[in-house]
């Protein structure tokens, strides 16, 4: 086993943010990717096959990422840490199916704050268990506050885009508006599906920090679940097909096909910060990259229909904030006084 040095909370955390930056840029891709296949299961089958490809690239060519493709089999054989933990990238390929299936449905706005709210739950949850590399996280009144400041503050930020007049903002995801003016159960499972993916999301960030450590690198880490997460689209996509047909032929320009790399560089930080930082505060640093990056996306690269006013901002704002409750290392008794 290799031990790599923990970065303090002052490096790790602005690393965080910085890999969560990438996550709508990637949806982005990803959604204008599907909408011109008219296939959102085989968009995410593009996505990651160009990302394993990536990352088979840097495994190969790099001095540490050739080191941790040596160590993977040794560490199954010898069960360095359960043999199912290599089966992560499943859940990335089961928030994808959540993604493509509930959007529609409930709209990107409630599908955010489901998905911020099961990843926040498990959070807690994991490092409570100890199941990451970081070990063990007391549940504190300040982390749980932070953990409800973070759902409240992401709630506000999407606010906007629960009116009607934003349905545009999703594309073809459909209205949240309508959404809310359907059968409440017939919404149940849409709700229940985003909500689980989210709640797993902690579970992949733990699992692929454990293998980390034993790898040694995080590349061989995010090698393994590429690999996981493509077969599993690439079953999906296949049933899909024999059932519904083909989708249409892939495009030919370039920037449809970085969408993978994206998904390399988030979930590769991911695996290397949760050993240093612990699952919740990881997870709280990315959702609030993912924020500020939908934020400059809206601003900077506007689709027909966005919306961006001041519960957007000032919501995003409030994240950051949130992070700053849960992460400080406040006294006992702060919370009492």
């Amino acid at each position: 086993m290799t031990h790599a040095p923990r970065l303090p909370l002052a490096a790790g955390l602005p690393m965080a943010v910085a890999s969560g930056l990438a996550i709508p840029v990637q949806g982005r891709i990803n959604g204008a990717l599907g909408a011109r296949l008219g296939d959102g299961v085989a968009a995410a089958v593009v996505s990651f096959s160009t990302g394993l490809i990536v990352m088979v690239l840097v495994s190969l060519l790099a001095p540490r990422g050739r080191a941790g493709l040596a160590r993977i089999l040794p560490a199954l054989r010898e069960r360095r840490f359960p043999p199912y933990y290599a089966l992560a990238g499943g859940i990335g390929a089961f928030f994808v199916f959540a993604q493509s299936f509930t959007v529609g449905l409930l709209g990107i706005a409630l599908f955010t704050v489901a998905t911020v709210t099961g990843q926040t739950l498990s959070g807690l949850l994991v490092d409570r268990l100890g199941i990451g590399p970081a070990g063990k996280k007391s549940v504190t009144g300040i982390r749980v506050i932070g953990c409800i400041l973070t759902i409240a503050a992401v709630s506000w930020a999407v606010s906007p885009r629960f009116s009607g007049g934003a349905a545009g903002a999703s594309g073809a995801a459909g209205s949240t508006a309508g959404a809310g003016a359907a059968d409440p159960a017939a919404l149940l499972l849409p709700i229940i599906l985003p909500v689980l993916a989210g709640f797993l999301m902690s579970f992949q960030q733990a699992m692929n920090g454990t293998a980390t450590v034993h790898y040694g690198t995080p590349i061989a880490a995010t090698l393994v679940n590429f690999i996981a997460g493509t077969c599993v689209l690439w079953v999906a996509w296949s049933i899909k097909v024999a059932v519904a047909g083909p989708a249409n032929p892939l495009p030919g320009e370039w920037w449809y096909y970085l969408g993978g790399p994206m998904g390399c560089v988030f979930i590769g930080l991911g695996a290397l910060l949760v050993r240093s930082l612990g699952v919740l505060v990881t997870g709280l640093g990315m959702i609030a990259g993912q924020l500020l990056g939908s934020l400059g996306l809206d601003l900077l690269v506007p689709t027909p229909g966005t919306v961006v006013e001041a519960a957007t901002v000032l919501g995003t704002l409030l994240t950051l904030a949130s992070i700053v409750v849960a992460t400080l290392p406040w006294p006992r008794g702060a919370l009492r006084r």
